[in-house]
């Protein structure tokens, strides 16, 4: 007790010493001065919570913390914060109180857009199973959802897919994506077999004789619309129980976030789902990391 109460006194002593530094270094007003003060305060707060220490951070901690500041309140004030977490380090680093900076290599979430909500692997393995794969529909709809979760294609991309843009035999789809850039994706084990069941055995029968290129029909020989899967993914998290609301992304961002769980690099991330900016992608991280440190934390002999 003794040394998390010299830990808290060292910590506010440092966050005076910087906003002292601050005002006579720039002149900023009191009301930026107090913003400074809280954020910081907050931050402090889940560092004592957590046991940490603020001298042996790394990006990981505070990409955690900008997560958590990001889900309870939103991602402006996340941004902020972590603007205020970086200037207080940069003071620490040039006044060599500290020896690295935890905050040198952590992105803001962008303002304005959610972080994106996605499912543990468990839930997905729920959502896939669902529908009723013995009957022509609940195969496409199984097909879907495993075409979906194993290539992170926009749904808008996968209800578009058309016959031609698949090739079973090397198992890769050819996407035609935002601002007409073309991506070869791959498939996958799971989604091929389903892909393959759906298209030999049941295509046909909800065709009922009709034509079309979309790989993917309904009962009136038309593509599958965006609202009409989404309509289908909403009852099949209920019959899979799954709580929470789900957004037409849900899949895609599964797909990224586990993903870098299992250790895939960003790069390679933003090439399969077609970001045009690396840093759209980065926002991963922040679920991923967040993901692995609680799993660290719980099953760790040492966590």
């Amino acid at each position: 007790m003794e040394t998390d109460v010299q830990n808290n006194e060292t910590y506010e002593h440092l966050i005076d010493l910087f906003l002292d530094d601050a005002w006579m270094q720039s002149g900023l007003s009191a009301n930026t001065l107090a913003a400074y003060r809280q954020d910081l305060r907050q931050f402090g707060l889940w560092i004592e919570e957590g046991g940490l220490d603020i001298f042996q951070l790394d990006s990981a901690d505070v990409s955690e913390y900008i997560f958590s500041r990001a889900q309870r309140s939103s991602n402006r004030t996340a941004a902020r914060s972590l603007s205020s977490i970086k200037r207080f380090y940069r003071y620490l680093l040039l006044d060599d109180i500290v020896d690295h900076d935890p905050c040198a290599n952590v992105v803001a979430p962008a303002i304005g857009k959610p972080l994106p909500k996605s499912l543990s692997e468990s839930d997905v393995e729920r959502l896939i199973d669902a529908p009723d794969s013995d009957a022509a529909l609940g195969c496409r709809d199984r097909a879907m959802l495993e075409t979906l979760y194993a290539t992170g294609l926009r749904v808008t991309e996968l209800v578009e897919l058309k016959l031609a843009q698949l090739d079973l035999t090397v198992g890769v789809c050819r996407v035609l994506g935002k601002g007409s850039k073309e991506r070869l994706v791959p498939l996958g084990d799971e989604a091929m077999e389903w892909m393959d069941r759906y298209l030999r055995f049941h295509r046909s029968d909800i065709l009922r004789g009709r034509m079309s290129d979309a790989v993917f029909v309904t009962n009136q020989a038309k593509p599958m619309t965006r609202q009409g899967f989404w309509l289908n993914i909403k009852r099949y998290a209920s019959v899979a129980g799954i709580d929470g609301s789900l957004s037409p992304h849900t899949l895609r961002h599964a797909f990224a976030t586990h993903l870098i769980d299992h250790g895939a690099d960003l790069r390679s991330v933003q090439m399969l789902l077609g970001h045009s900016s690396l840093s759209t992608t980065q926002i991963y991280t922040y679920v991923a990391q967040t993901r692995l440190r609680n799993l660290h934390r719980e099953h760790h002999p040492r966590g």
